[in-house]
């Protein structure tokens, strides 16, 4: 898809932005650039290729889930700037 064919007054109303005739000329030209590319892309022959999502071989580093101790009540609330019946305080943001 060409750069003349892309509505870019409709995808900035869609994201709900003001472009000025600048921005838009080149927004549009750039977003005409990817989607060559992706029609470069879709050409290419994939027979035989298995669908990947990471390049190289991803594994779990991470440690084993083993069940701690946590902290008691004192010590998560020890740096609290406000505490009532072993809660934290914080600001009402509903109303």
């Amino acid at each position: 898809m060409s750069a003349d064919k892309i509505d870019i007054n409709h995808l900035a109303k869609l994201a709900r932005i003001n472009l000025t005739e600048q921005e838009k000329e080149r927004f549009a030209a750039q977003l005409g650039d990817v989607l060559n590319y992706i029609a470069e892309l879709k050409e290419v022959d994939v027979t035989g290729i298995e669908p990947t999502a990471h390049a190289s071989p991803v594994y779990n580093v991470w440690a084993e889930d083993i069940a701690k101790p946590g902290l008691s009540v004192t010590e998560a609330l020890q740096n609290a700037p406000a505490q009532r019946d072993n809660m934290i305080v914080v600001p009402k943001v509903v109303e």
